[in-house]
């Protein structure tokens, strides 16, 4: 069954068409990605015009090239900026007039339950008994199963929404440290799952990938030391220079210092010392509930 999802995210909107196979697995059809920055200006509680009229454009662009592939099946879902918004309704009802789609608004916890079906389904059993962790712009979701039994925190910090804020190590630190107190008491962290644009950016950036390549990305183990030195270094790059470095598209260039001190903070606050890389995330998530409701 081929599926087709967009993610309608704080900072970018995102589509994956994937056939489901008989046996559960997600092979991808189509990829796209497009920075829309929609959490943009959010410090009034309310989503912009400008920002919902161009996420609006590329959720058209998306379903239509969904349609155009053959997909049975669309699903549109929207994270952080979306539930937080005190015009939400406003958005939801311009998305089914332009596409004639309901967008679902995922609550924090929920977004994090459809991030950990999108991993486990890539990568089986492995991540059994590891924490799954999904930075986006306007909040991060914590995903672990002790003794089997899912647990979920969500956090209003993410890589838009701090870097608008100007929250420094301390604000960061203090939002985190609730979710990173309840999953130490929970488990000694084994393997910490990333997933988001922050997490394969700073892969790509690791490895200076002139052209993003998934097969490069997906398994990478990020050491904590390497997101420290691209913190610092990040930081104290001008952002015109930052623009120009391989593996970063310009349109994060403002937005990945504060995303990489957001993982810094949780690799220190968990004691590990990597992080591992996946390509699947909510997205996989959303395409494989839709084939189970189908």
């Amino acid at each position: 069954m081929r599926i087709a999802a967009v993610d309608v995210g704080s900072n970018s909107t995102r589509l994956l068409v994937a056939d489901i196979t008989a046996s559960g697995n997600v092979v991808p059809v189509a990829r796209d990605l497009q920075t829309t920055r929609l959490g943009r200006g959010m410090g009034g509680g309310r989503l912009l015009a400008p920002a919902m009229e161009s996420t609006l454009r590329v959720i058209k662009q998306f379903v239509d090239r969904a349609e155009r592939a053959g997909a049975a099946k669309i699903v549109i879902a929207a994270t952080s900026a979306v539930r937080d918004a005190a015009n939400r309704d406003d958005f939801a009802s311009a998305v089914r007039a332009a596409t004639g789609l309901e967008l679902q608004v995922l609550s924090g916890i929920e977004e994090a339950r459809l991030s950990y079906l999108g991993v486990t389904g890539a990568l089986g059993d492995y991540v059994q008994n590891t924490v799954v962790v999904d930075i986006g712009g306007g909040s991060t979701e914590f995903i672990w199963c002790p003794g089997g039994r899912a647990r979920f925190f969500s956090v209003n910090a993410g890589a838009v929404r701090m870097t608008e804020n100007g929250y420094g190590r301390g604000q960061i630190k203090s939002a985190l440290e609730p979710a990173l107190q309840s999953i130490r008491r929970d488990i000694l962290p084994g393997e910490v799952v990333g997933v988001g644009g922050t997490v394969t950016t700073l892969a790509a950036v690791a490895q200076g990938l002139r052209r993003y390549d998934p097969e490069k990305v997906h398994g990478y183990r990020l050491s904590r030391q390497r997101v420290d030195e691209l913190y610092y270094m990040l930081q104290n790059m001008p952002l015109a220079a930052r623009k120009e470095l391989p593996g970063l598209q310009p349109e994060r260039a403002d937005i990945i210092p504060a995303g990489t001190r957001i993982l810094s903070r949780i690799l220190h606050g968990l004691g590990t010392g990597h992080v591992l890389v996946s390509e699947a995330d909510i997205l996989y998530g959303l395409v494989m509930e839709a084939k189970k409701m189908s």
